[in-house]
């Protein structure tokens, strides 16, 4: 079927454009924002709702500094040897899951720090909201026509403008699927319907567990960046499952200590 046609800019102002891709990005902080608000609503909360508004913006420069750190460093280091200046030009697109959990990693341990909070599960509140963000973005990538899938003959394949004349996989509403709203349901229903949340690294473990393995299976109907094409040739796996892996061996470790790290109700 052929793409849909929509404008990458969502609202031209002057010289001003604001992208689905920047609106992606603020409508998933500003929901999962409003998520953890009413997470930490329910008893036994590890921090109080002040902290959640404070952490909003550790969280957002997390995301962007990590993920675009890692787009650098792992996806494309060579143009970027060569142009230095381009990694600060971030309306150019170009971020990195992996490297946005890190970012955000980092900003909760040094947040927990300061406010003296526990920061597995104040990990584990925040894992819960990120499927969030992470549907908005993979809307975001189909709407941009980038990161199609391999070419199939699937009724559903769609031409994309930058794929060639053949149907690829959308493996940008895969992932959004996935890694959206059947993430979110499988966090949800275990933090309101079991005792998760009061398993420190739980619900943390699940949701590493859960993206790596929607990750990796996605990316066998993922076309490789151009970039890494050889790399994911010599290797045997893209780069997202070489990636991923890590967090499929960290989700099952927290799942599988989570019980002895229990709290009273």
């Amino acid at each position: 079927m052929p793409f849909p046609d929509i404008d990458p800019i969502a609202l031209q102002i002057g010289p001003l454009a604001i992208r689905w891709y920047a609106l992606a990005y603020i409508a998933g902080i500003l929901l999962g924002w409003w998520l953890a608000l009413r997470l930490v609503a329910r008893p036994g909360a590890p921090m109080a709702r002040r902290h959640v508004d404070d952490f909003v913006t550790w969280a957002t420069l997390g995301i962007i500094l990590g993920g675009r750190l890692a787009y650098v460093v792992f996806y494309n280091p060579g143009y970027y040897l060569a142009h230095p200046l381009g990694a600060f030009q971030l309306w150019e697109g170009g971020m990195s899951f992996h490297g946005g959990v890190i970012g955000v990693f980092i900003a909760i341990l040094l947040f927990c720090r300061l406010n003296k909070l526990d920061w597995m599960r104040v990990g584990d509140y925040i894992c819960c909201v990120v499927p969030i963000g992470l549907f908005t973005g993979r809307l975001s990538n189909f709407i941009n026509g980038e990161l199609w899938g391999r070419v199939t003959d699937l009724p559903w394949g769609v031409v994309f403008p930058t794929g060639g004349p053949l149907p690829r996989h959308p493996s940008q509403l895969y992932e959004a699927v996935l890694e959206g709203p059947v993430l979110l349901a499988i966090l949800l229903l275990l933090f309101f319907r079991t005792d998760a949340r009061l398993k420190p690294g739980l619900l943390g473990g699940v949701f590493l567990l859960g993206y790596g393995v929607f990750r990796f299976a996605v990316e066998f109907v993922r076309e490789p960046d151009a970039q890494l094409v050889g790399f994911a040739q010599s290797s045997g796996l893209h780069m997202g499952q070489w990636l991923s892996l890590p967090m499929v061996l960290a989700g099952a470790y927290f799942v599988a200590t989570a019980g002895r790290r229990q709290r009273p109700a």
